[in-house]
């Protein structure tokens, strides 16, 4: 609630659950992160308090610069194209990017190629049915994208950061599933809500209450040989 008013600390706190979740499942340590739109570099500076060597790939050179001078370990680069070697990524990692692409299965098979066989992707949403989907204008976006986003003008006086169409896109939990699920080069670690405390891979597994239930969808993937 608090992500456009107080950005750092929302980030910040983000970025030490995000990378403490992936340190599950695989020794940080001098392993070669990827974070794709990772913003001003919030999960990438975590994962190298974690002794791993992370780099940042954004798209977006206001957000790559929000915090200050961009650094050279970070890269203007689109998630569909990245600049990079098949393989080249022990962890591929994406928080909250999806739902703003208008193409994610052509974005998923990217983060694929670049991560090598055994490594994770670490792919987190909102998906668009959450009470969170509509972003800033939620949850009125239940009644509408353009009815959500008009309400907010009013209420504050300026234009929502986000557009339905332009830059977000409704995301659904079970459309991803089946597309990751009927993959040959990926398997899933994880299926789960990225935030509930309990009970957080059962509601996955509901179709329907999962797409409200879910608030935000946590896939960890490994990529296959």
């Amino acid at each position: 609630m608090r992500e456009q008013s107080d950005p750092e600390r929302c980030y910040t706190l983000l970025a030490r659950d995000s990378v403490a979740q992936v340190a599950r499942h695989i020794d940080l340590p001098g392993k070669i992160v990827v974070d794709i739109g990772g913003g001003s570099g919030h999960f990438t500076e975590e994962f190298r308090r974690q002794g791993a060597q992370s780099y940042l790939f954004e798209p977006d050179l206001r957000e790559l610069s929000a915090r200050g001078p961009v650094t050279e370990d970070a890269v203007l680069a689109d998630g569909y194209l990245l600049p990079l070697a098949d393989g080249a990524a022990d962890v591929c990692f994406s928080s909250n990017v999806l739902e703003h692409v208008s193409d994610p299965q052509t974005f998923i098979s990217e983060m694929v190629r670049v991560t090598r066989p055994g490594g994770l992707i670490y792919l987190s949403f909102t998906n668009w049915l959450s009470p969170w989907g509509g972003h800033e204008t939620a949850p009125w976006h239940y009644l509408g994208a353009a009815r959500a986003r008009e309400r907010y003008e009013r209420r504050t006086g300026r234009e929502a950061k986000h557009t339905v169409g332009e830059n977000l896109f409704p995301v659904h939990i079970g459309h991803t599933l089946r597309h990751v699920r009927g993959r040959d080069d990926v398997q899933i670690v994880t299926a789960r809500s990225r935030y509930w405390p309990f009970f957080a891979s059962t509601i996955t597994r509901v179709p329907g209450l999962r797409e409200i239930a879910t608030w935000n969808l946590l896939l960890i993937l490994r990529r296959s040989p």
